[in-house]
């Protein structure tokens, strides 16, 4: 019987040299602008931390590592990467991702999205799978806030995306805030986003210095995908006098406008609608407010009698309101809600769907 070869080494997982990696002055001031923006959460201690494998994940990985060890925090986060499958090397990526971390003694659960995969909206519906799979974690180990990797550069891109799309202020400002808050199976998970002040190329230089590895997204280049091209855009724009600072500004202002707006939003419901768990009824007055205020006043409700994450489409909502407001007798169904007016008033009803 032949013997082992001794010459195989055998690679042990050691965690980060923290204060020897702080030494560098770029990867410190990052961590800084990080921790600033993390010390702000209540509950730290029950964390999930969502990876890709690119860049801006893994250093997120890395910056709240480095948070509980300068805190002396004793609970470890968890990290979930979903594989989609949606390409053939997502499955050996994923476990070369989990392998990198592993030598640095994070644990990682790779989630995998199975069934068969959608030939049109691909994009949407995978970025909706993903938070589906997280949050179903999220809930199975009662962790309430789920952290991404969304940085400055997302900023832009989805501030121009919807700009594009017709998005009013609601739209345009939600994206400036780190904590937004969901309900995924009757329970609250938080999603922050504590790298949305800092931009992709010093969280770039973090995962080079740290891990010496990170996954390119082969999709990045293609322009096929929106995104991508307004990636371009914006580096033309930035050539041109775009400043971050000067463009959160003015999403601030819209945020500011936002919230008076959910004011009168507020009150529209507040006075011209009766509410029980499975009834909704709308008086004559509700329509009488500006056409803004009735449009987020019944995206809300449908929203919330139908239970669903988001509100229907902005154009096929605004269609519906018209019918509503010229028509005596009228029926339909949106959004898993159906609408129905006779005479002066609106009923909202849920509709049911089909047991499988």
């Amino acid at each position: 019987m032949k013997k082992k070869s001794l010459n195989v080494k055998k690679i042990i997982p050691k965690s980060f040299k923290f204060n020897e990696i702080l030494k560098d002055k770029k990867i410190f001031e990052t961590y800084k602008e990080f921790a600033k923006n993390f010390e702000r959460l209540n509950n730290t201690n029950s964390i999930a931390v969502s990876v890709s494998g690119g860049p801006d994940s893994l250093a997120l990985c890395f910056l709240v590592s480095c948070y509980n060890f300068k805190k002396k925090i004793k609970s470890k986060p968890r990290f979930y990467l979903v594989d989609h499958g949606l390409r053939k090397e997502s499955k050996k990526e994923a476990k070369t991702v989990k392998n990198h971390l592993r030598l640095k003694k994070i644990k990682l659960k790779v989630l995998k999205w199975k069934g068969k995969k959608p030939n049109s909206n691909l994009q949407n519906l995978a970025r909706k799978k993903r938070y589906e799979l997280l949050f179903n974690e999220c809930n199975k180990s009662n962790i309430q806030l789920l952290l991404t990797a969304h940085h400055q550069d997302d900023f832009y891109e989805t501030f121009f995306s919807r700009l594009l799309r017709g998005s009013g202020t609601d739209g345009l400002s939600s994206f400036t805030e780190i904590e937004k808050k969901f309900i995924f199976q009757k329970k609250i998970i938080t999603i922050v986003r504590p790298l949305l002040s800092l931009n992709k190329s010093s969280l770039t230089y973090v995962s080079q210095k740290v891990f010496n590895f990170y996954i390119i997204d082969p999709s990045n280049k293609m322009e096929k995908y929106q995104r991508v091209r307004l990636r371009k855009l914006i580096i033309n724009l930035k050539n041109q006098g775009l400043d971050f600072k000067k463009l959160k500004l003015t999403v601030n202002n819209l945020a500011s406008t936002n919230k008076a707006m959910k004011e009168f939003v507020d009150f529209n419901i507040n006075e011209n609608v009766i509410i029980n768990k499975k009834r909704y009824l709308i008086g004559s007055k509700f329509f009488s407010s500006p056409e803004e205020v009735v449009f987020r006043s019944f995206s809300n409700l449908i929203k919330k009698i139908s239970q669903n994450d988001y509100p229907p489409r902005g154009k096929k909502l605004m269609n519906l309101i018209r019918e509503l407001k010229k028509r005596n007798y009228f029926k339909a169904t949106l959004g898993g809600t159906i609408i129905e007016k006779i005479h002066n008033s609106v009923v909202l009803t849920p509709e049911k769907t089909k047991k499988r």
